[in-house]
């Protein structure tokens, strides 16, 4: 793909300011599209906006919170007022096991330990704040009859690792949402599919003293990882491809098999 596959596209990313989020903003912006870089307000945010646009780049930092459905409409529309349309979402914002478990690598907790306030609060923000934020910006899609959904997940065995209630749970609950979203909207000319790292990455999710120790050898990704399959699926190429789980360690694999089945 050419370095301006995605000029004239709009795009907004959640949990932007950093990890992922920051990483496949920096991945459109460098493709050409504009991006809102939505996120909880702070300094994080700002200066994640402020740095992009130092670079030239069409980025936009938009205060959201994603457990508000009050914040959610606002976003909604700021881009409604300002773009006018939305073309590509990424639904990525979501905490981790540090919130219920700081210790959570190196001694897991099991489920009847975890407190209801800290399953509520990850599953509020993590499985909650997708369903929220897509139907929020679902309708603008309709409405034009396009517009691409792409929901960040992690991987299977995750979801049933000891000691991972309620992360593992949040990421299974956000797959069967994000099936039944690509059958909901498929006759309305919108697409939704998964995209995930393929392994535990350099993000704060993960504990500083566990990161700093590993993230110089082979055992954490780099959050740029996403950036190929992210612009991908952003682009022409992937038009009409919906309800499909991609990890992005093996972009290149299954896009070689879809060229030879195409779907």
């Amino acid at each position: 793909m050419t370095q301006k596959t995605l000029s004239g596209v709009y795009a907004l990313v959640s949990g932007a300011s950093s990890g992922l989020g920051y990483a496949m903003s920096e991945a459109l912006l460098e493709a050409g599209a504009s991006v809102a870089l939505a996120s909880r307000k702070g300094a994080l945010l700002e200066q994640a906006a402020a740095g992009f646009q130092k670079r030239g780049f069409d980025a936009h930092a938009l205060p959201m919170d994603v457990r508000s459905e009050e914040s959610v409409n606002q976003a909604v529309e700021w881009v409604d007022r300002v773009w006018g349309r939305l073309d590509v979402l990424v639904n990525n914002a979501g905490i981790g096991m540090r919130t219920v478990n700081p210790e959570f690598l190196t001694d897991p907790q099991p489920f009847y330990q975890v407190t209801p306030e800290g399953f509520r609060e990850l599953i509020d923000t993590n499985l909650t704040g997708y369903f929220l934020v897509a139907r929020g910006f679902a309708p603008m899609m309709v409405g034009r009859g396009k517009g691409r959904i792409i929901n960040i997940s992690m991987n299977h065995e995750t979801m049933k690792r000891k000691g991972f209630v309620p992360y593992g749970p949040s990421r299974a609950a956000t797959e069967s949402l994000s099936y039944i979203m690509a059958e909901d909207l498929k006759d309305h000319g919108v697409t939704v599919n998964m995209l995930l790292p393929g392994g535990a990455t350099v993000t704060g999710m993960i504990p500083d003293e566990f990161r700093e120790k590993n993230e110089s050898n082979a055992s954490l990704l780099n959050p740029r990882i996403m950036a190929e399959p992210i612009v991908y699926l952003a682009s022409k190429e992937a038009e009409g491809i919906t309800g499909q789980r991609i990890v992005a360690t093996e972009f290149h694999k299954w896009l070689a098999a879809r060229c030879e089945s195409p779907l």
